[in-house]
């Protein structure tokens, strides 16, 4: 993690799916490393407070008027401005951040916090979203619920829950249209929150790199697919051996952020630039885009500018369309 900042992964996933389950066994395994954990619940009962409070040195941060994305997203941002000042002064300790989000929230507006304000950003840097997928109720969830598609499309890394209550083949059929509508997403099937810490801390899934993951054979248009589901939450992959010309696709991105940001949940480019020997890293949530200078080219390894788009609705071919005419 970048030096002096504090580490902070969303935990998001419909209601039941296990976020708590997994959130207490994290706090209760031994990594010597102590969370402050902000989680916001519907009401003014504290329940899972009960639950969560192991160990007198973890930071509860119980948020009771409203969800974290929408109404109360300014109480966030004071709460992580206050553990950070508490923390300064010694008042607390703490080495990372848990936010448990609703499973009601968007976690789009969450992690736009940590870009938007710029005390957050001086202090935290976003690690990764972890989204939990009730294996047994996902299909039916997934078919009537967009919270669930947008929570999905969404994360870094991708948990399966409850798969013990479901045939083999059903859980099979869910992970691939999961992987149809985010595909840089790695799955895994977790039972009753047993989950190694490698797959929840430090999986810098929102710092730029030079890493790109995407599924190999995402949407291989040869491959059988027993199922095909009508989700607005697609993904795509654009991917060039031209090299892109700077200013058109700095005009072209710009103004497909403009028009398309609120249905862009999110994207995440290597690309390769005419004029420079360095790979261009950049990534995006909604409106907010970025990119840096990664590493040069490893002499031998194809200059190949690879792309993934994930959103409600994108209209594919014009994106395509966009990006052709911004390559030298």
């Amino acid at each position: 993690m970048t030096q002096g900042l504090i580490p902070v992964t969303i935990l998001t996933g419909f209601l039941g799916s296990g976020k708590t389950t997994l959130l207490k066994r994290l706090l209760s395994e031994t990594h010597g490393q102590r969370i402050a954990v902000i989680e916001n619940e519907f009401g003014a009962e504290n329940i899972d407070n009960d639950i969560l409070v192991t160990d007198s040195e973890e930071q509860i941060v119980q948020m009771n008027n409203g969800c974290i994305c929408c109404s109360i997203r300014e109480d966030l941002r004071q709460t992580l401005s206050d553990l950070a000042t508490k923390r300064r002064k010694g008042e607390i300790k703490f080495d990372r951040v848990v936010i448990e989000t609703t499973g009601l929230a968007d976690p789009g507006p969450v992690a736009q916090t940590f870009f938007m304000d710029d005390e957050v950003a001086e202090n935290y840097l976003l690690d990764a979203i972890l989204t939990l997928v009730d294996a047994k109720h996902g299909p039916q969830q997934l078919d009537e619920r967009q919270e669930v598609r947008r929570q999905i499309g969404f994360a870094d890394q991708i948990f399966l829950s409850k798969t013990d209550l479901v045939e083999a083949l059903a859980v099979d059929e869910l992970a691939e249209r999961i992987r149809h509508m985010n595909p840089r997403a790695p799955q895994h099937r977790v039972h009753f929150g047993e989950v190694p810490l490698t797959k929840v801390l430090d999986l810098r899934g929102f710092n730029l790199n030079a890493k790109l993951d995407i599924d190999p054979d995402f949407l291989d248009d040869d491959a059988p697919h027993s199922h095909h589901h009508n989700d607005d939450v697609k993904s795509f992959v654009f991917r060039s051996e031209r090299a892109f010309v700077p200013a058109k696709l700095e005009d072209f991105l710009g103004g497909i952020v403009q028009v398309y940001g609120p249905r862009m949940l999110r994207y995440k480019g290597v690309l390769n630039m005419k004029g420079t020997a360095r790979k261009v890293i950049f990534q995006g949530v909604h409106q907010l885009m970025g990119s840096d200078l990664g590493p040069a080219w490893p002499a031998g390894e194809p200059k190949v500018s690879k792309m993934v788009f994930i959103g409600i609705n994108l209209p594919r071919d014009l994106f395509e369309q966009g990006l052709t005419q911004c390559l030298a």
